[in-house]
């Protein structure tokens, strides 16, 4: 029986579609054998960013060098700092939860630069979430010329990207525009392209590479959008609509790619992903596509690792953010005892250890400040035993 299963299975892969590097990735014959499989949960059709593009054209904007998360533990947050949070709920859409706050879709064009492209998006999207409001489009262009670590239009890697936005920073998209898009990077300057608007980098003040699923949506959903990397196969440049996941004849991928996580979903049974990429909005779904969620579809839950970092704003919008977070937090590890004892350095150390960010003397001083507010949000279904 296992003989006459593994001639059916090669026999099965035989019979399916086998482009090779010169084939266009729009050849109208290759999207119909794709969507002639039975039982596939998206829809292949003809994208404009690869107009008379082959796959062999399209290899080199794979940019990103992809790296498992097991080399990546020492870096990533404990669980504990996500264990007091609130469990993701069944959708999530950081459009609509930070409405005007979340960039729109970029185009690397012929660069392989998706690294930087989805890095700087996110950190650009966690400005504004943290400043709670609209802010600059950051430039990609900043790393892909001066991010002397990465390799401009040839790839880079999310940790060593995020070593950057946190020791370097980036300027604005308007202080320095994108100008790799035909593949090869400017030099780095050291003033705007208009004189009026300083040369002025943000950084990111922390970077956290984010292990497993359910830290993945607890820090999109407490956070922002987060940079992960993925393995492309062949059919993933012929997306347009539902929920992707490559065929099952495909094996050799054509490389990796560095895109942002927005959200995630459900979609006629099937758990996703929302995913900005940076193939302009005439791609995929207006820019965005869905990628089947918790199988690891491509590698894209381990792979990159899947990696963000908070942004180093103004001490005051530093110190509200902080306190947003013990207010969160409170009734979460608060005990009816602590309660009754007004046992503010208790509740901190608590807090302490889940967010090792706020040091229990900081928290303290605000809890006691705020201890009637604090205790009056909690029930006692509440409390910790």
């Amino acid at each position: 029986m296992k003989a006459v299963a593994v001639i059916g299975f090669a026999a099965s892969v035989a019979a399916q579609p086998k482009p090779s590097g010169k084939t266009l990735i729009n050849d109208q014959d290759l999207i119909d054998q794709y969507n002639s499989v039975n039982g596939a949960t998206w829809v292949a059709g003809r994208n404009n960013f690869f107009d008379g593009k082959s796959f062999d054209d399209a290899r080199p904007l794979l940019g990103t060098g992809p790296s498992d998360m097991s080399e990546h533990l020492a870096s990533a947050l404990p669980d504990s700092a996500y264990a007091a949070l609130a469990d993701p709920p069944a959708d999530f859409d950081s459009r609509t939860q930070w409405s005007g706050l979340i960039h729109p879709i970029r185009n690397q064009q012929r660069c392989g630069s998706c690294w930087a492209f989805s890095a700087s998006e996110v950190l650009s999207d966690r400005v504004a979430i943290a400043t709670k409001k609209a802010s600059p489009v950051l430039s990609p262009e900043d790393m892909v010329s001066c991010d002397k670590s990465d390799m401009g239009c040839q790839g880079g890697t999310l940790p060593t990207a995020w070593t950057y936005l946190q020791n370097t920073g980036i300027v604005t998209d308007t202080c320095l525009p994108y100008a790799a898009g035909n593949g090869t990077a400017p030099a780095c300057p050291s003033k705007c392209v208009s004189a009026s608007e300083p040369f002025t980098r943000q950084k990111a003040s922390s970077a956290y590479a984010i292990n497993g699923v359910a830290n993945m949506q607890k820090e999109i959903m407490t956070n922002g959008p987060i940079q992960v990397a993925f393995l492309v196969y062949k059919s993933f440049m012929s997306y347009k609509s539902g929920v992707y996941s490559k065929h099952f004849w495909e094996i050799l991928p054509e490389g990796g790619h560095a895109v942002k996580i927005v959200g995630w979903g459900t979609e006629s049974g099937t758990d996703y992903w929302l995913v900005a990429n940076s193939w302009d909005t005439t791609w995929g779904l207006d820019g965005y596509f869905k990628i089947k969620r918790g199988n690891n579809e491509g590698k894209i839950e381990t792979q990159g690792p899947p990696y963000a970092g908070m942004p180093l704003v103004s001490l005051e919008m530093e110190i509200d953010n902080k306190q947003n977070i013990i207010r969160e937090l409170f009734c979460k590890v608060v005990t009816s005892k602590m309660v009754e004892d007004k046992a503010a350095s208790m509740v901190c150390g608590r807090i302490e250890k889940h967010v090792p960010s706020i040091p229990s003397a900081e928290c303290q001083s605000f809890v006691e400040k705020a201890w009637e507010k604090l205790t009056a949000k909690c029930t006692p279904e509440d409390f910790v035993v």
